[in-house]
């Protein structure tokens, strides 16, 4: 009777591992396919996201080329008396330098000192000292 019990026992230790295996798989593959579904639609969000942004951007060029065109007709029919030419000028030499202005602006925003973590850098350092100072005077305090 105690190999019996014992036998029974193994095998419900068997059978609780084959359960356990085919358990972990099965959990495994349902994680993953919940992953491939998630990231299927977080795609779909960022494409139509993307999309959107395209075509916001281009009406907003748009515009923009209406505004300026509209600027130079405005000028060379009241102003310049139908020397079109010239206001085209002028707004192209006026477009220039706010273009000059933004792109020098965001060259510095990007310079390599405006990315550096000088904050973490500084911390660092005080951490790196103060752990000197700890280790020096446990040294000397033994």
């Amino acid at each position: 009777m105690a190999v019996r019990s014992h036998d029974n026992q193994t095998r419900a230790f068997g059978r609780l591992l084959w359960e356990l295996a085919e358990g972990s798989t099965s959990l495994i593959r349902h994680e993953v396919r919940l992953a491939r579904i998630e990231l299927t639609a977080g795609l779909r969000g960022v494409a139509a996201g993307a999309v959107l942004v395209t075509f916001g951007t281009v009406l907003l060029l748009l515009g923009g080329v209406l505004v300026i065109i509209g600027l130079i007709l405005l000028g060379g029919d009241q102003w310049l008396r139908d020397r079109y030419w010239l206001a085209a000028l002028i707004i192209f030499l006026a477009a220039g330098g706010l273009a000059l202005v933004f792109a020098s602006r965001g060259a510095s925003l990007l310079s390599p000192r405006q990315l550096a973590p000088d904050e973490t850098a500084a911390t660092l350092k005080e951490d790196t000292a103060w752990l000197k100072r700890q280790l020096t005077s446990g040294a000397t305090s033994s």
